[in-house]
């Protein structure tokens, strides 16, 4: 969400006791709806004590949900991720494409997702053969090791640090000049959970005209690019012709996830990290930070003008 510059911290109301935005007069949390498949909405109210210019008032506020997901393919546990509940199908998805556990949405027959009676979701894939026996090897080769999933010697050589470029349609140059600027200003109005609650982010799909078709949200940066990506690939779109805008700042697997699915561009509120913009050269992926409606900052060498 774009920095607020207002003193009055959106949400607080001491004087009521509600979450009410004394700027607008609006509930920002009256429009989030309940995900059909987990019966959760994503938020859950917990009591908190709230101090401001002297007042102290005992309310409810809304927290943003985490819980286990655990994903499960063939009948085989492979992953728990720390997710929001929402939309787990499309995560899903968009977690097997961008970890290359399939290279297409077609390898996935069916999903199944379900919400256990305590508090952890669980969603099961069943994939082709071809891709389930890949996927099978692979945990072999993980198998005795420990630690983070990115630490140790072993599990460097694993990080996938060389990506393909990905295909050039032209989509760059058909960008309009005042797309990012437009992105930057419609995100904050698909953030339904980011405004009520705070602590999430988000990740969106942008045509060349800066307007946002998908939008999805998660406590993690990197769930709500899966959800969005599986998103792309169960409504067949081509990823070849838009581009990721993200709250956050653009991370090593945020760009990686992106190449695999051929996203031209790759665009963040926040800034980027070293590896991240090597990636994204690497890979051909036109990588933009600090996005705000005034303007922007673009990584590589690709951005410079020579001479």
């Amino acid at each position: 969400m774009l920095p607020n510059t207002d003193d009055t911290e959106p949400g607080i109301d001491t004087d009521s006791g509600t979450n009410t935005d004394t700027r607008t007069g609006i509930d920002p949390r009256a429009s989030i709806e309940i995900d059909s498949e987990t019966g959760r909405s994503g938020l859950l109210e917990r009591p908190v004590l709230r101090a401001a210019h002297g007042k102290q008032l005992a309310t409810q506020d809304r927290v943003a949900e985490e819980v286990p997901v655990a994903l499960v393919f063939n009948g085989i546990s492979h992953a728990v991720m720390m997710c929001t509940p929402r939309d787990l199908d499309t995560f899903a998805v968009g977690f097997s494409l961008t970890e290359g556990i399939v290279s297409s949405g077609s390898e996935i027959h069916d999903i199944e997702v379900r919400m256990h009676d305590d508090g952890h979701a669980q969603v099961q894939l069943t994939l082709v053969q071809r891709a389930f026996a890949s996927l099978k090897d692979k945990r072999r080769a993980l198998a005795g090791r420990t630690g983070c999933g990115v630490c140790g010697i072993e599990s460097v050589q694993l990080l996938d640090l060389e990506p393909e470029r990905v295909e050039n349609t032209g989509f760059v140059q058909r960008l309009a000049d005042d797309a990012l600027a437009r992105a930057a200003r419609e995100l904050p109005a698909h953030q339904p959970l980011m405004r009520a609650c705070g602590g999430v982010h988000a990740a969106a799909w942008c045509d060349a005209g800066g307007a946002i078709r998908y939008a999805f949200e998660d406590v993690g940066r990197h769930n709500a690019l899966d959800k969005l990506i599986g998103q792309l690939v169960l409504a067949r779109e081509d990823t070849r012709n838009g581009f990721v805008f993200l709250s956050s700042r653009a991370s090593y697997e945020l760009v990686r996830k992106s190449a695999r699915v051929n996203v031209p561009m790759v665009a963040t509120i926040s800034a980027p990290t070293t590896l991240a913009v090597s990636i994204a050269a690497k890979a051909g992926i036109r990588l933009v930070s600090f996005c705000r409606q005034s303007g922007y900052v673009e990584y590589g060498a690709a951005a410079i003008p020579s001479g």
